[in-house]
């Protein structure tokens, strides 16, 4: 009787994890899913629905695992261990196949994606799941007898292992790599107990231990030097991005701009700094118009303000103290990962990766008290709804579709079409920009102005600049279409379109300036562009024409 009651618990037991393992790979195996072909690659939309139907499943499974099981969330850690070493081997497969063309990568430039858009991203994630496997394989490395289970997960973490380290160096990302081999070495070290063994040796040896210190910041110190080397304009650019983003930081630094108004806040910040013409000609080649701060500290600083970012550090540091206590190593690991990634790149800004590390967080800190489980259940049925209520994807299909017409010039039709989609679609910049665009092609200058002033609340292109500029000169209010056109200059002092435009204002038989028109020319006679083309070719040759013209 006893055994029949054993048994009917194991079995109990077993199917509570199998329907537990069921929801986390619904929800976590989101970030795989490719983007279908009715909308553009790299859009969010879709993903951001797949998470909210996913989040239903995963919380269905949850509640009757912990039905059938009252102590499910001892497993839950295992889970969402074995969850992420199996699509990180699923990855790494994938992107094998697209470095040897047997798949086609998500991004035109880049041979190798995954089932993401960029390289980074993938890299990032790649190295987020190295950790988990490095300390799976290291465990059961030890054992001298492991039963067949045993062998099977021994033999799986270092397969996907082995294929994280085949294609991680391909994907080009320092940072990539920079995460890894500290999550990497974090997990080893803990392992072989480095922190006790080096206590020793700072006693044993002191002088020896100062030389190798010295010799480790040396190597340190080249070792960085090369990384930045490897790709130095993409560094600096980085490094440019962060000092704007503080400048932005500096000027709202408690309550930040809101959610989702960093490419607002970084806009101004940038203009506001090239107005002082205080630069160097680094900066101005390599300054951008970026959506993400490259940085996810700065980039949760400038939306929320400083005391929500340290609110955040402050849960996450909890979370990693937890794990640690408990003995969860790998998870541990992968937060790591994930956190030195942020320094220099916008893991949080891809819905699925983001769920991925909420993951890993609860995975660290979810053991005996079965209210964390709940609570972090509650936590998932919001941001599945939030997703679900507030994804696009409908829209941007139709989007899509319209913009076909918006492509050929087909603008009257478009502005028909984008009309419908506007009240959906008014918190998108590129979208914004091409109805706008479309309504100064009708000559609804306007109704133009109106819509891409709209647009410089959700994007930071000085394009959009430049037609509110050619808008205000076709209605010949000329000192705000100069206005405008230097704020443009500001936003991106390296583009010569913008100087082209003031020149072609300044011969407005209306509003002639001569000595204006001189210095315009000049810059677009002398300004090296980034990239030589046959439009700054035609540019230069019209504004000598030009100057003859008002001579």
């Amino acid at each position: 009787m006893k055994v029949k009651l054993e048994l009917k618990q194991i079995t109990k037991k077993n199917i509570a994890d199998v329907i537990a393992f069921t929801g986390v790979v619904a929800i976590l195996c989101v970030v795989a899913f490719p983007t279908p072909s009715d909308i553009p690659v790299g859009d969010m939309a879709y993903q951001k629905l797949c998470l909210g139907r996913m989040a239903v499943v995963f919380i269905i499974c949850c509640l009757f695992s912990f039905c059938l099981n009252r102590k499910i969330c001892l497993s839950f850690p295992s889970i969402v261990t074995w969850v992420l070493i199996a699509l990180g081997g699923i990855e790494a497969i994938w992107g094998l196949r697209q470095i040897y063309g047997l798949a086609v990568s998500n991004h035109s430039l880049y041979a190798l994606t995954g089932s993401f858009y960029n390289p980074g991203p993938y890299s990032g994630y790649l190295a987020m799941i190295f950790p988990l496997c490095l300390h799976e394989w290291l465990n059961l490395k030890e054992k001298t007898e492991r039963t067949w289970i045993e062998r099977g997960v021994y033999y799986m973490a270092l397969g996907v292992m082995l294929l994280i380290f085949c294609v991680l160096p391909a994907g080009m990302s320092r940072s990539a790599w920079i995460s890894a081999a500290v999550s990497g070495a974090w997990v080893y070290g803990i392992h072989v107990s480095w922190g006790s063994k080096l206590k020793e040796i700072r006693k044993r040896y002191k002088r020896k231990v100062l030389l190798a210190c010295i010799a480790g910041g040396i190597i340190f110190t080249v070792v960085g030097y090369s990384l930045f080397q490897l790709k130095a304009a993409s560094a600096s650019g980085r490094l440019f991005m962060w000092k704007i983003s503080t400048r932005a930081i500096a000027e709202s630094p408690v309550v930040g701009y809101g959610m989702g108004n960093f490419v607002l806040a970084y806009g101004r910040a940038q203009e506001n700094y090239f107005a002082n013409e205080e630069y160097s000609e680094t900066e101005e080649l390599v300054a951008g118009s970026p959506e993400y701060a490259f940085n996810e500290y700065l980039q949760v600083a400038v939306e929320y303000g400083i005391p929500f970012l340290f609110v955040v550090l402050l849960i996450i540091a909890f979370c990693l103290w937890k794990g640690s206590s408990e003995g969860r190593t790998g998870l541990c690991g992968g937060v790591i990962a994930v956190l030195v990634f942020a320094f220099s790149s916008y893991p949080m800004q891809i819905p699925g990766f983001a769920v991925t590390f909420c993951f890993l967080l609860a995975a660290c800190v979810i053991g005996r008290l079965k209210i964390i489980l709940l609570l972090f259940i509650s936590i998932i049925a919001l941001l599945g709804t939030y997703y679900w209520k507030n994804n696009q994807y409908a829209v941007c299909k139709d989007w899509y579709h319209s913009k076909m017409l918006y492509n050929i010039g087909a603008y009257q039709s478009t502005k028909e079409a984008y009309g419908k989609l506007y009240s959906e679609l008014k918190n998108r910049g590129a979208f914004l920009f091409e109805y706008g665009y479309c309504l100064h092609k009708l000559k609804q200058y306007d109704s133009s102005t109106l819509v891409l002033e709209e647009a410089m609340k959700h994007s930071c292109d000085p394009m959009i600049l430049n037609i509110i500029g050619k808008n205000y000169q076709a209605v010949g209010k000329y000192e705000k279409a100069e206005e405008s056109l230097i704020r443009s200059t500001h936003r991106l002092p390296g583009r010569i379109y913008p100087y082209y435009l003031l020149a072609k204002l300044y011969v407005e038989p209306k509003y002639q300036q001569p000595e204006k028109l001189k210095r315009m020319v000049e810059v677009v006679l002398t300004k090296e562009p980034k990239v030589q083309s046959t439009a700054v070719k035609e540019m230069r040759v019209e504004v000598k024409k030009l100057l003859k013209q008002i001579n």
